[in-house]
């Protein structure tokens, strides 16, 4: 018996039409490309996706505050999400690698450029905010708002879509409990956010207290990370949340 696997069936092929009424659509370029690197990803890279949820109620009770006394320098989530990766980078070095492309060398990077996925009409592009170790709140948020006009008015360039060392991809604008993101090669991991949920939790005397939970998917390639690494780093993540001070 052979060892090797069968061929992969090719797509089946159907008149559509014979069933109903269609509309024929090209796909544009953008789609096409997206779709080929979506593909890829997922077929090469050995995906598991770890899903947790972190209490931010404290973080955004700072959040809010900071915003009410500084109407000019609001604050929101990314930006934050931003600094926290940087550290939790460096604490979890194993989430700043990449693969060479054969597969037999493993580069430790040491410089933390954070991509975030911005959701355009003909498809999905991740720009990347660089240097965020040494950029300020403010300088990620002017970096984030630049970077998504450009995407969606289509003038980001190829060279602000490369050098990731992790992503984020939020839908907490729009809504769900978690999802699975696909990993953005060459690049081993990506955060995934959802809309915040109010839950009732226990406090220290058992008393139920109302909370504000983060629901967070990692996806991470498992050739580098394993499921331990992951669950460590959302747990640290969490705990970055609760501590950080805005400023």
């Amino acid at each position: 018996m052979s060892d090797k696997a069968p061929p992969m069936l090719p797509w089946p092929e159907d008149d559509f039409s014979a069933y109903g009424p269609v509309e024929e659509q090209a796909l544009g370029k953008i789609q096409q490309y997206v779709g080929r690197v979506m593909h890829r990803n997922w077929s090469l890279i050995p995906h598991v996706t770890h899903n947790d949820e972190v209490d931010i109620t404290d973080f955004e009770l700072r959040r809010k505050a900071w915003n009410a006394e500084n109407p000019e320098q609001k604050r929101t989530l990314l930006p934050a999400l931003m600094k926290a990766s940087v550290d939790l980078l460096k604490q979890f070095p194993q989430f700043n690698c990449s693969f060479s492309a054969d597969g037999t060398k493993l580069y430790q990077k040491q410089y933390y450029h954070i991509g975030f996925a911005v959701d355009i009409p003909g498809g999905l592009l991740v720009p990347v905010v660089r240097d965020c170790d040494s950029k300020s709140m403010d300088d990620i948020t002017a970096d984030i708002v630049s970077l998504s006009e450009k995407a969606r008015g289509k003038g980001l360039a190829m060279q602000e879509m490369s050098g990731g060392c992790f992503t984020l991809s939020s839908l907490g604008h729009i809504g769900g409990t978690s999802f699975s993101p696909i990993i953005n090669a060459p690049e081993v991991a990506i955060l995934g956010i959802t809309r915040t949920q109010q839950r009732y939790l226990p406090d220290a005397d058992g008393n139920p207290v109302l909370r504000q939970m983060l629901p967070l998917s990692l996806s991470y390639d498992h050739r580098v990370i394993n499921g331990a690494d992951a669950a460590r780093f959302l747990k640290a993540l969490g705990e970055w949340l609760a501590e950080f001070q805005f400023s």
